[in-house]
């Protein structure tokens, strides 16, 4: 029960920074981070309205979407290998962490055997911190250029990750830039590209992503309860 109450606490606080911020509040949507969640407690958020869930690793989605009804979209937001391009392909509605021109190439590869064209997200390491995947702010334009030449993948926005701060207000700044880059690019008007998505903010610092612009909130500690 307290799944669907600790939903219900993040879509109003998500909501009223969005209205803090003059947006639209149903411009924002909760991706419920599975990571170490099993089968029962996933299905339990689905029931509970969630529509989008979040893993970090092919082989543990694999599993899952196997036991979760497919009416709900499945997005990829963790590191991902190139060696793993052909599942994640099959597998995953979006993907939010295209760091490198050689993992975009792969889903490009494997998504035209499939039929399918991918909706992608670059990932962005705004702070450059080096545990922490992404493409340098300064690259950035080229990988998205490079993306939005693929046929099989669509570029959908950007996704970045803050260092961890015990104050949101200290992650403010990163997803701020991530906002202004997106405006930036979307104002190229570039063919195959469409700036809808930010996917930025976590349990801890939400609410500060949504008053900067975060379209897509990748929420699992809140939801879910601390992983073991």
């Amino acid at each position: 029960m307290f799944i669907a109450e600790n939903i219900e606490k993040i879509r109003k606080r998500a909501q009223r920074s969005a209205r803090h911020a003059g947006r639209d509040p149903d411009g924002i949507t909760i991706v419920a981070v599975t990571k170490t969640v099993d089968a029962e407690r996933i299905q339990e958020a689905v029931s509970a309205g969630i529509s989008v869930l979040g893993e970090n690793r092919v082989q543990d989605a694999r599993e899952k979407i196997q036991k979760i009804d497919r009416a709900v979209q499945w997005h990829m937001i963790g590191h991902l290998q190139t060696n793993k391009a052909r599942e994640a392909a099959a597998l995953f509605d979006m993907v939010h962490s295209v760091d490198s021109l050689r993992v975009a190439q792969a889903l490009n590869v494997e998504a035209g055997k499939q039929g399918k064209k991918l909706p992608v997200l670059v990932q962005v390491n705004i702070s450059e911190e080096e545990s922490k995947s992404g493409v340098k702010a300064q690259e950035a334009l080229n990988l998205v250029k490079s993306v939005a030449a693929m046929e099989n993948l669509t570029v959908q926005g950007l996704m970045t990750m803050p260092p961890y701060a015990e104050d949101p207000e200290k992650s403010r700044w990163v997803f701020r830039s991530l906002r202004e880059m997106r405006d930036r690019i979307a104002e190229m008007d570039i063919q195959g590209v469409c700036m809808t998505h930010l996917s930025m903010g976590m349990s801890h610092d939400f609410e500060t992503a949504v008053e900067e612009g975060a379209t897509l909130i990748r929420i699992g500690t809140a939801i879910f309860g601390e992983r073991d």
